[in-house]
């Protein structure tokens, strides 16, 4: 896969989400939802699963756990689907993974 695909299906899901989205609760999450609700008396409860989303990204991001799936999957990270571009278009040679081989300190950050 590549960073054109990864492009692509991203606007295939965000057209399939639309605006709202219908989400079936079990317990634990309604009763997640309900303490959280209590808690932060929002204006309504989307607002608390706008947050819940918002903060499962930027831990997904923060951790390297989304690059490790876009890696897995796509064979570019968010920082190349940010850009456009990915590290061997950017520096117009071998990729860094290539010239830094599996054993380099940024490895670390796709280990879970």
């Amino acid at each position: 896969m590549s960073l054109d695909e990864l492009s692509e299906d991203v606007e295939a899901e965000y057209a399939d989400l639309g605006e709202e989205l219908s989400v079936a609760l079990d317990r634990e999450t309604r009763n997640e939802l309900a303490l959280l609700g209590a808690a932060f008396d929002p204006d309504d409860t989307d607002e608390l699963v706008r947050r819940a989303v918002h903060m499962l990204f930027q831990t997904a991001v923060d951790t390297g756990n989304v690059d490790f799936h876009l890696r897995s999957g796509y064979d570019v990270t968010y920082d190349e689907y940010l850009s456009g571009m990915t590290y061997e278009e950017m520096t117009g040679g071998a990729g860094v993974g290539a010239s830094t081989g599996l054993d380099g300190d940024d490895n670390r950050r796709y280990q879970f």
